[in-house]
């Protein structure tokens, strides 16, 4: 641990230059990562081959030496397992047969039964542990539970997720058993992550800003609690980063109320509040504006070192305010990594 920053800062220590990894790093932007999805034929296959997963796991970590990997998966690999049909339209997204009752949910397969499914990303992660740089953080993830429930309602991602809030709010018992059944399966899948190598895990609720009220207690923060204590139950010292996106003022307190060792902060967070509101109360992850690694220029390293000196008081990981787009362009990624770590 002591060579490795993202287990101390995600720990509580302050350090003079904080880790960085990003979100998506593993991606469409990197000609490598194009070449090994083209291998593998169709994103599923990719997802469970481990040896092509792995590859492209530790693509990023061979271009930039970031300090953590992130293995490489989809959130919907849960649904997947839990025996809904789900593919990928090329150059459209995900699809899924649509969960539209309560019966539907009922035929799901039950939480403990995804773990022979999803072998194979387990062996991605016993694959890239091995290979990677003795300082660099193996992090394994999953979808939260409103998150995978949204597509999984809609059979693809919607503009405002309403046929999840539509869903809701026409059977509110069955919607509760369908997180109920994500969030059983969640936390069986990180335990397992973490089995074979994980050392860190993210919660990724890319949808948390489309609930409100007592919603987003019951489905974000709630569920998010459960899994983290579902985690920590079997792992107590393996930290667990959540992402509410979109969250706003729900991100205070959002670290207490679940048990997440930091918080990752979206683009649309003042960092000087965030510093202020939520740094007191652990790390926090974020949370540069992912546009700004497709115009780069002046505007990246004003906006690095803004973000790396605002968090400079306290446990910081730096990272994007969301994934890393397509467009991206490489030499802005490596631009934005020597500015970051410019005081070294």
């Amino acid at each position: 641990m002591a060579d490795k920053l993202l287990l101390r800062a995600l720990g509580g220590e302050t350090l003079p230059t904080p880790p960085v990894w990003m979100m998506r790093q593993a991606g469409r932007y990197l000609p490598e990562y194009r070449a090994t999805r083209a291998r593998a034929g169709d994103f599923l296959t990719l997802c469970y081959t481990p040896e092509l997963a792995a590859e492209v796991t530790l693509q990023p970590i061979r271009r930039f030496g970031f300090d953590a990997a992130i293995m490489f998966a989809d959130i919907l690999l849960v649904p997947d397992a839990l025996g809904q049909r789900v593919w990928f339209e090329p150059g459209e997204g995900p699809r899924l047969d649509p969960i539209a009752s309560a019966d539907a949910v009922a035929r799901l397969r039950p939480a403990d039964a995804v773990h022979d499914r999803l072998a194979p990303i387990y062996e991605t992660l016993r694959l890239t542990r091995r290979e990677l740089p003795p300082a660099t953080t193996l992090i394994g993830f999953a979808g939260a539970p409103w998150t995978v429930a949204s597509y999984m309602i809609a059979g693809r991602g919607t503009p405002a997720q309403e046929p999840a809030h539509d869903f809701m709010r026409a059977d509110r018992a069955a919607f509760a058993a369908l997180i109920d059944r994500v969030t059983g399966a969640t936390i069986h899948y990180l335990n397992a992550q973490i089995e074979a190598g994980a050392e860190v895990v993210k919660l990724f609720d890319s949808w948390a800003g489309s609930l409100t009220g007592r919603d987003f207690d019951d489905f974000a923060l709630d569920p998010a609690r459960r899994i983290i204590a579902g985690v920590k139950a079997r792992h107590p010292d393996v930290p667990v980063i959540a992402f509410p996106r979109g969250a706003g003022d729900r991100y205070r307190g959002f670290a207490r109320a679940t048990g997440a060792d930091c918080v990752a902060l979206d683009q649309s967070l003042d960092a000087g509040w965030a510093a202020r509101e939520l740094q007191p109360d652990g790390c926090v992850q974020g949370n540069l504006d992912p546009a700004l690694l497709v115009s780069g220029g002046a505007r990246l390293i004003e906006e690095t070192r803004r973000i790396r000196d605002t968090f400079a008081g306290g446990p910081h990981v730096f990272n994007l305010g969301h994934g890393i787009t397509p467009d991206a362009q490489i030499d802005n990624v490596a631009l934005m990594i020597e500015t970051l770590r410019e005081r070294r």
